[in-house]
């Protein structure tokens, strides 16, 4: 199949996933089902582009599955996260109103999707995985290790009720505020520069910066912050003193 083929059928399979998991959140009346979706959504993107691609079955096999490594790990996180708390108030607020949180979040976080999608869909149709593919896989090994330790480092601190109020500082935490945030944008870096091997993905580099643009500057980084200085008075200071996104040394700060 033509890539203008598989782009419009990845784009049909997109739009009965969202709709698929739009139906299962009114049947367990929690709509914060889109969260584990976001990963699975990738990884579903990237099954269905998987057999229609002419380019060499390893370059289609590798992307396939570190699109598929990826988006299972933060889909089963967020599922495990999310199941033993109370639903986002976000979502709780727009209970009422089915029509407006399935055009403007579930059918929106479809449409983002897609877009960021687009280089692993064009690196199915690429010429094979040379010194930028290697340096694509090397940037999302990068980006996978800091996601994945990252959370792990923030789920045993907030496992232990001592540290109820306080701030994680060590790890990861104390070169970068949002490791997992910096390491989805290297994941997603990384798969684009798989894509790179034919001039048509590249030209797909609006998806990573997309996808970085809201991490660093959309509804990631941004509403978690507000947050967590609304409700933890350290996290000023550790502001302060920690890079933002990209890992840095730590800032020498008097503490007030």
């Amino acid at each position: 199949m033509a890539l203008g083929g598989t782009l419009l059928f990845t784009a049909g399979v997109t739009l009965v996933a969202v709709v698929l998991t739009f139906g299962i959140a009114r049947a367990r009346k929690r709509y914060d089902t889109v969260d584990t979706f976001w990963g699975l959504g990738f990884a579903i993107v990237a099954l269905a582009a998987f057999p229609f691609g002419d380019g060499p079955l390893t370059l289609r096999l590798v992307v396939t599955a570190l699109t598929v490594v990826w988006g299972g790990r933060l889909s089963l996180h967020l599922h495990l996260r999310n199941h033993k708390l109370p639903e986002d108030p976000r979502y709780a607020r727009m209970r009422q109103e089915p029509l407006r949180i399935f055009t403007r979040v579930y059918l929106f976080q479809g449409l983002i999707l897609y877009f960021v999608s687009l280089p692993v869909q064009f690196a199915m149709y690429g010429t094979g995985i040379g010194v930028l593919g290697w340096l694509g896989i090397a940037v999302w090994l990068v980006g996978f290790g800091f996601e994945t330790i990252g959370d792990d480092q923030l789920r045993r601190f907030k496992a232990d009720p001592e540290n109820k109020g306080k701030v994680l500082d060590t790890g990861l935490w104390r070169y970068t505020r949002h490791p997992n945030y910096f390491g989805d944008a290297c994941v997603w870096w990384g798969l684009y520069l798989l894509a790179c091997s034919t001039w048509p993905g590249a030209l797909t580099i609006l998806s990573p910066v997309a996808m970085t643009f809201t991490l660093a500057r959309g509804t990631g980084k941004p509403m978690l912050e507000k947050g967590m200085a609304r409700t933890r008075p350290a996290y000023a200071h550790y502001v302060e003193r920690t890079s933002g996104f990209f890992p840095l040394p730590p800032k020498k700060v008097t503490p007030r």
